[in-house]
């Protein structure tokens, strides 16, 4: 009696490439950007984008969270009147939390009210730390 025994090919180097690129790309991290600071103003909206792609409009007490590609990112904030910019990099299976909110200056108030009938609402924008 005879056995047959079939051998596997030897993957080539471009099998070996497309492995690893579907591994490298099924690789994620997560960031969250939050709006849900007790010292925001409540007004006005604050538009999120990462990497120059807008992906959210935060009102008051919300947040967005969304998987990234591990590696370097420019997270962008503005509420039409100031913008703020953070550059970072993320690891593998990391989690970045970033809180923005528009504060009210009570400095500013009385002056803006009256020269032009409204508030200015500066923008605060700071990376979290994870517990």
């Amino acid at each position: 009696m005879t056995t047959i025994v079939e051998i596997a090919p030897e993957p080539s180097a471009a099998d070996l490439d497309d492995v690893i690129t579907r591994l490298k790309n099924s690789w994620t991290a997560k960031i969250t950007m939050r709006r849900q600071s007790r010292v925001d103003a409540g007004i006005k909206s604050i538009y999120v984008s990462l990497d120059g792609e807008r992906i959210a409009r935060l009102s008051v007490d919300q947040e967005v969270t969304c998987d990234v590609k591990p590696g370097p990112h420019t997270l962008r904030v503005h509420n039409t009147l100031f913008w703020r910019t953070i550059s970072f990099t993320i690891g593998v299976g990391e989690h970045a939390s970033f809180m923005t909110a528009n504060r009210e200056c009570s400095l500013t108030f009385s002056m803006w009210a009256y020269v032009l009938g409204t508030n200015i609402v500066y923008l605060t924008f700071d990376r979290e730390e994870l517990s």
